[in-house]
């Protein structure tokens, strides 16, 4: 079934080991522990303060966090796109090799623009959680070109937007001065328009002759609601792993808990509402019901309250389900955006409303600030910081569009390996498959014969 063009005997191996030989060496050159990481700065602070302990390195702050946040990357967002009948391999497989690589080229490339100290990449757990916030960021472009892609193709997809996103972060949370600590904009927007462009740059006009792939069976879709319980029981940790400690990420955490719920409830309602017999669609279940912790992640740290964390909520459960029953259809036929996952309505409409809210959140005086008896945001007029969040909206779909359409053209290069239009969303491309299935990567073979036969005719 394997053809010359296709076949990753040489090109995946040569790109793993290019990439990771770089990776050593410029973290050899680069990198370096932080204070509360390095034994000599750690123990010169203790002995130098009578009061100093332990339990005050942000180890013990930050690392239950990060470890929900590491649960989301590798088992939620991979069993999530476990949907697929015959990709499940490739969804699991192929997101634990492009996460693997995405946070160690994000440690450099977020260190680059936030964590050099004296020519030196600091790093601690906090730098972990951020380097796993961008890898999420690549998982939510993957699930957009899921199924039609060379596992080469998606390292260097990751690569490439690994990097933009840096750019996209440092241009709004360092120069602009933008709050975004669950990452509406710089992870689920960047994300979900980065592989929505390098999909439709990516277009397959012949993507039908693999339309009886593209589709679910019963243990698939059990699968990947797995995937969605655990993003929704870790999403208030995503959320809040990278906030100030204390009443702040206290209230990240909780307003993030009730927007979930509340999406929860109003995805199960316009599931059914949306079809003629009333029956529930596990698509709409596994995606939208988490669409409440994207639409929150902005406002979440800000004074938003229980009853508006509820509604945003709702609302993002509401516009998740219209776009998968109604949307996604129209940019297939009219946009030629061939999302397979649905990022756009689980990541792009939620994003957008959750950097909106937070716009909002912010220009009404409503912005916790711990200085100043919130009459100002963080030292900030709050009608300037909501013009801030909203420019900062414009400023991740600007770099992201223009981002995924470069990248789109570069994997376009034939010697990525790309399946072909018949192939596509099948496992045994890439992988050994169970014994059994030897019989159905013959008939895949005898398919594709016939297909390049009636094409050279």
């Amino acid at each position: 079934m394997t053809d010359s063009s296709t076949n990753m005997r040489l090109k995946l191996p040569i790109t793993c080991f290019i990439l990771e030989i770089i990776l050593i060496i410029l973290f050899g050159v680069l990198v370096e522990y932080d204070e509360d990481t390095d034994a000599k700065k750690f123990n010169k602070h203790f002995n130098t303060s009578m009061e100093h302990s332990d339990a005050e390195n942000d180890f013990y702050y930050r690392y239950p966090s990060f470890q929900d946040v590491h649960v989301m990357i590798f088992i939620g967002f991979g069993f999530l796109m476990t949907f697929l009948q015959r990709y499940g391999f490739s969804s699991v497989g192929f997101n634990f090799l492009i996460a693997a690589f995405s946070l160690q080229w994000a440690t450099l490339m977020q260190g680059f623009f936030h964590g050099m100290h004296g020519g030196k990449i600091h790093i601690g757990v906090e730098s972990m959680i951020n380097a796993d916030f961008c890898t999420g960021s690549v998982l939510i472009s993957f699930g957009a070109v899921l199924g039609k892609t060379s596992p080469v193709q998606l390292m260097i997809m990751a690569m490439f937007e690994v990097t933009l996103f840096s750019v996209n972060e440092f241009i709004l949370l360092s120069i602009l001065g933008t709050r975004d600590a669950g990452g509406s904009m710089t992870i689920h927007t960047f994300g979900a328009y980065f592989g929505l462009m390098v999909t439709r740059i990516l277009y397959r006009p012949n993507l039908h002759k693999s339309k009886h792939r593209n589709g679910s069976v019963y243990h698939s879709d059990l699968f990947a609601m797995i995937g969605t319980i655990y993003l929704w029981m870790f999403w208030p940790s995503f959320n809040s792993a990278v906030t100030e400690h204390g009443d702040a990420q206290h209230r990240t955490a909780m307003n993030t808990y009730y927007s979930l719920a509340a999406c929860t409830l109003s995805s199960y309602a316009m599931s059914s509402l949306t079809a003629h017999d009333g029956k529930l669609d596990m698509v709409h279940i596994q995606n939208a019901a988490l669409a409440g912790g994207v639409a929150v992640g902005t406002a979440g740290e800000m004074m938003l309250t229980p009853f508006g964390s509820m509604i945003v909520g709702f609302l993002a459960g509401i516009i998740s389900v219209l776009g998968f029953k109604y949307l996604s259809p129209i940019l297939e036929e009219k946009l030629k955006i061939q999302d397979t996952c649905g990022v756009h309505n689980l990541h792009g409409m939620p994003g957008i409303l959750g950097a909106i809210v937070g716009a909002v959140t912010a220009s009404l005086l409503q912005s916790l600030n711990p200085t100043n008896n919130n009459l100002t945001f963080y030292g900030r007029e709050a009608s300037y910081q909501g013009g801030i969040q909203a420019v900062s909206l414009a400023v991740t779909l600007g770099i992201a569009l223009i981002g995924g359409l470069i990248v789109g053209f570069i994997l376009k290069l034939p010697v990525f390996g790309a399946p072909h239009d018949t192939t596509c969303y099948e496992d045994s491309l890439y992988w050994e498959v169970p014994g059994e299935e030897a019989g159905h990567e013959e008939q895949l073979t005898a398919v594709k014969s016939e297909e390049s036969d009636k094409l050279n005719s």
